[in-house]
């Protein structure tokens, strides 16, 4: 079965950082694609990142230069870092595996920015 474990949310201030971790399991993670999905509350859910088996990786405009995914295929371990946050960036952020057929993702991890 596919398992996707989300850790390291939490809350900061704006212009701070967080990293987050994702554990996978499951799956073929050195052939895999990975992505970070968010969700605010009333807002639809947006694909924050993506990275390639070969590290190639996409950004959404409102996150470039600020959030880096990066994955450690040893660990079978994907990570967003999170930088110069703002409180727009609150959210439940969502691990993603993404397959021919559908998309798994995990349960969520919070990110809650202040002003």
């Amino acid at each position: 079965q596919v398992h996707l474990v989300e850790s390291g949310g939490g809350a900061v201030q704006a212009g701070g950082s967080l990293r987050l971790s994702c554990a996978a399991s499951g799956i073929i993670f050195s052939l895999s694609r990975m992505g970070w999905y968010r969700q605010a509350p009333g807002k639809p859910r947006e694909l924050v990142a993506a990275i390639t088996s070969g590290g190639s990786t996409n950004y959404a405009d409102s996150v470039k230069g600020r959030f880096t995914i990066s994955r450690d295929n040893a660990k079978n371990t994907v990570y967003l870092q999170l930088n110069s946050l703002k409180p727009d960036d609150t959210a439940v952020y969502y691990c993603s595996h993404f397959t021919a057929g559908r998309d798994y993702w995990g349960q969520g991890a919070q990110v809650t920015v202040s002003s």
